[in-house]
């Protein structure tokens, strides 16, 4: 006969239990795979994802930086090992310097007016009470379109040289003269094109990401900025929304930074001379960093060496720039969500005062 306390234990674990001592561990096989295979479905969904970036990103960069230290001229496989000299001879180099000056000057003129733009776009489609979704879809509609095919419409149709090109047929129609716009000698008339071309291409991207942090402000805030007496427009958007979208502006401006050091399809397909001397025709104020190493690594020259060591150095100033600018963004966006809890200490000291 079972003992009272063994009938007890069998009715909580149920008839059917086995000791623990006897059940089986699953295999290597199982536990890789885990409960209801998630890591197995896991892997089957991200590895794809994961073997084309370590393929197509992480080799070819890691294969860049080795190539930096070597002599490589017309060969992936160099044996001459120069050390640090590509890179003293990069940082030496004055068209080199002067590519980096010409992204300074061409961020000066995209990252503000895309910030505004985009600003400007999510402020006025937010606020829309008809045809919203519409009007999202056509402003963001040119994010879809490829640099290349765009240029080519700019430069052959919009800008092109001739008489008869798009702005230049205005421009006879009110009696100016026409202009030659993708010439690189001065006035410097092909900034307008490579500005507004860039514009164009990427506000409607940047319009979506204020939208969804306009999306993100409570409507309270509005409604007892109101019951204060403050006034729509200005007042409003000065005290309430810019500064609630701080975190959003902050991600913009580093996603702007990166895409102007990357430039190169708007300068290549709209200033490139076929046959020119000097690096396909580009004088120095009109030749970004991408444009000028594509040119050392894959024109006349086929200097890996320089070409790998020019791209690290891009690539450290992109990260040192990004990094700056998130601290001094990051540090104000801490202050600000400091300065509320300051004042509410302040206010509790003087009521118990």
């Amino acid at each position: 006969m079972a003992a009272p306390g063994d009938t007890l234990s069998s009715a909580r674990h149920g008839s059917g239990a086995v000791p623990a001592a006897g059940r089986s561990r699953p295999g290597w096989g199982r536990r890789l795979a885990g409960q209801q295979n998630r890591n197995l479905w896991f892997w089957v969904f991200v590895g794809p994802f994961a073997l084309g970036l370590l393929v197509f990103v992480y080799i070819p960069i890691g294969w860049s930086v080795y190539l930096s230290f070597f002599d490589a001229r017309n060969t992936v496989t160099p044996t001459v090992f120069v050390g640090l000299s590509n890179y003293r001879e990069m940082l030496t180099d004055p068209a080199f310097l002067s590519s980096l000056g010409t992204f300074v000057l061409f961020a000066l003129f995209i990252v503000p007016l895309t910030f505004a733009g985009g600003l400007g776009l999510a402020l006025m489609v937010h606020r829309a009470r008809r045809f919203k979704a519409f009007f999202r879809s056509v402003y963001f509609l040119p994010t879809a379109c490829s640099y290349v095919v765009a240029a080519l419409i700019w430069k052959m149709s919009i800008f092109s040289g001739v008489r008869f090109g798009l702005l230049n047929t205005v421009l006879r129609a009110v009696g100016l003269p026409p202009v030659a716009w993708l010439s690189v000698t001065h006035p410097p008339w092909y900034w307008l094109v490579i500005v507004t071309l860039r514009l164009w291409l990427q506000v409607g991207f940047y319009m979506i990401l204020f939208l969804a942090g306009l999306q993100r402000i409570p409507t309270v805030l509005y409604e007892a900025a109101a019951v204060d007496g403050a006034r729509p427009g200005w007042q409003t958007f000065r005290f309430i929304t810019f500064p609630q979208l701080r975190a959003t502006s902050a991600a913009v401006l580093v996603l702007l930074l990166i895409n102007a050091f990357q430039a190169f399809d708007e300068f290549y397909n709209l200033l490139a001379v076929a046959g020119a001397s000097g690096g396909g025709g580009y004088p120095p104020y009109a030749r970004p960093p991408l444009v000028y190493l594509y040119y050392i690594a894959l024109g006349n020259q086929q200097d890996f060496g320089h070409g790998s060591a020019g791209a690290v150095i891009l690539a450290l100033v992109i990260a040192v720039f990004t990094v700056l600018q998130g601290r001094l963004l990051g540090g104000r966006r801490r202050s600000d969500e400091a300065a509320p809890a300051g004042r509410r200490r302040t206010h509790r000291r003087e009521a118990d005062a």
